[in-house]
């Protein structure tokens, strides 16, 4: 099962009030465990940047200037995304601003049954609790010190981790890891002593042992296991 965990950063909270992507980052996982595979884009909004949003992810335009416009790469982006569950924290926002930009090229919108949000998920399974991506990562034990500023591949791979921790993805593929070891353990156990096994060793007792032992038993009074001598 292929997944895509992923985040965005904007220049504000609303792609119809005239706000842009400015950065976007996926990574992939398959059957709950990071394939190594990622998308990361650094994006030109043709706008200013509000201040608090440069607050939040210290993107400023002239860093932006050169970058890529989203009709660039939104090839690139359609192709990584595949058909596949898309996970997001508080998805509906990232997805606003995607399914924005790729109506503005033309291209078909992301279809919203293929949302998993993580908000909701932590919501369900936490009630009462924070569920920010730094409060969960701090409930998961997953560490946060590369995180001084928001960053889109940064949030997605921390998010990853705690999707994973929301799904009992971990517990899972342990699980799988601890059998999968114990069989090929006893298959190199059993593989070792099949390889370093010794044929029977027969041992006759000589007659001078015979005679010791006999003379052995005979000192024996009514022994419980009867006498063989006498039948």
């Amino acid at each position: 099962m292929r997944e895509i965990v992923f985040d965005t950063e904007t220049t504000g909270l609303s792609y119809n009030a005239g706000h842009r992507l400015v950065e976007i980052g996926c990574v992939e996982l398959v059957n709950r465990v990071p394939t190594g595979r990622s998308f990361h884009r650094y994006l030109n909004p043709d706008r200013d940047m509000p201040a608090e949003a440069f607050a939040v992810h210290g993107l400023s335009a002239a860093f932006l200037a050169d970058k890529p416009r989203f009709h660039e790469i939104c090839d690139e982006l359609i192709e990584f995304l595949g058909d596949c569950p898309l996970v997001a924290h508080n998805a509906m926002f990232d997805f606003g601003f995607i399914n924005g930009e790729l109506g503005a090229c033309g291209k078909p919108l992301l279809q919203v049954e293929r949302i998993v949000d993580t908000l909701t998920m932590a919501r369900a399974r936490h009630p009462g609790a924070k569920h920010t991506l730094d409060a969960l990562c701090v409930r998961y034990g997953i560490d946060l010190s590369a995180r001084e500023l928001h960053g889109a591949l940064l949030d997605a791979q921390l998010l990853a981790q705690v999707f994973i921790e929301l799904t009992g993805g971990r517990q899972i593929t342990l699980g799988l890891a601890v059998e999968a070891a114990a069989t090929a353990s006893g298959r190199v156990e059993a593989a070792a002593v099949k390889s370093n096994a010794r044929p029977a060793r027969i041992f006759v007792p000589s007659d001078e042992e015979l005679a010791r032992h006999s003379a052995f038993m005979a000192g024996f009074e009514e022994p419980l296991w009867g006498n063989p001598a006498s039948g």
